[in-house]
């Protein structure tokens, strides 16, 4: 390979990081807005509930696949402790 076919190589690789970060800037950003739903509906359902610790079952299946979601995607331990607790409460149908 010659210097020029080299220097080229380099210039193409540079446009591709060029827009490929942002990229992956704009994923994480979106991956963070889609955590922050999940949070809130989980939240939402947790406090709609919690007073009385029952559930109803088509409730109780959504948390779970929303707190699945939400661990796949990176969430923190808050959710943990909220999920661990609405796994004791009463499914209702």
């Amino acid at each position: 390979m010659n210097l020029t076919a080299l220097v080229a190589l380099v210039g193409e690789i540079g446009v591709l990081v060029g827009v490929i970060v942002p990229v992956i800037i704009s994923i994480k950003k979106i991956a963070n807005g889609t955590k922050c739903q999940l949070r809130s509906e989980m939240l939402r359902i947790y406090y709609h509930n919690h007073q009385q610790s029952i559930i109803r079952q088509y409730e109780y299946e959504n948390f779970v696949a929303l707190y699945e979601a939400y661990k796949a995607l990176g969430g923190n331990s808050f959710i943990e402790k909220i999920y661990t607790e609405v796994k004791t409460w009463e499914i209702v149908s």
